[in-house]
């Protein structure tokens, strides 16, 4: 978008109105955003090793929301929308994945999805 704001043959271009561009250019003024994401480690208490079913701990959720203004909850093993909306995109990316995916394994254990 900082593209379309700053270049009007580029907006029109993409069929962009350079206004909105113009618009989420000031909208992401002050925001701070990282490269890389967030670092979240097993040694610093902020992610289960593989052997514990992985996943973030509740103090890795607090840094990720905290830097990232997000608002990740706490895994719900026991049923409901959250669980199977989960367990639906976590086996997409054990089934796509390009090496063995022992983390996405670990946290569909965790959260008890089918099959795993």
């Amino acid at each position: 978008m900082q593209a379309v704001a700053h270049n009007s043959s580029f907006a029109k271009k993409v069929g962009i109105p350079q206004k909105v561009g113009k618009d989420f250019a000031k909208a992401d003024e002050g925001k701070k955003f990282k490269e890389g994401g967030t670092s979240l480690a097993v040694g610093r208490g902020e992610k289960l090793p593989t052997e514990k079913g992985a996943g973030l701990t509740a103090k890795g959720r607090a840094k990720y929301n905290r830097e990232n203004g997000s608002n990740l909850k706490a895994p719900q093993p026991k049923g409901g929308p959250r669980k199977d909306s989960f367990c639906a995109r976590m086996s997409g990316v054990v089934e796509h994945a390009k090496g063995d995916a022992p983390r996405a394994k670990a946290s569909l254990k965790r959260w008890n999805c089918p099959g795993w």
